[in-house]
């Protein structure tokens, strides 16, 4: 089963601070801006922006994984006892699953 990084989200205290940096100071090229989620094409993976919670302060890094299949991929990884903090749901379009590192960083994975 291949597993790629696709993408990397940022969460930003500021979204237009945070586009601005990054396209005009940074360089990056700008795909999509909303002031929910703004991406920034860079390569194979995306780096993209979503503002910033309780649960993700500002600075916080998720990584996102895409994969062909991801409920071959939940299996084969609830097989080896990962902890997943959300099965494949459906969500914007894609099948989007979340789980834990050993240190306890979710990282989500997705496929469609």
């Amino acid at each position: 089963m291949a597993t790629r990084l696709t993408h990397v989200i940022l969460f930003v205290s500021n979204m237009e601070e945070s586009v601005r940096f990054f396209r005009d100071t940074v360089g990056l090229i700008l795909k999509y801006q909303s002031p929910f989620w703004s991406e920034f094409s860079t390569g194979e993976t995306t780096l993209a922006l979503h503002p910033a919670s309780e649960q993700n302060p500002p600075g916080k890094a998720q990584i996102g994984l895409g994969v062909d299949g991801i409920q071959a991929f939940y299996d084969e990884m609830s097989a080896k006892e990962v902890s997943f903090t959300q099965p494949p749901t459906k969500e914007a379009g894609a099948q989007l699953a979340r789980f834990l590192s050993p240190d306890g960083t979710e990282i989500s994975v997705s496929s469609g």
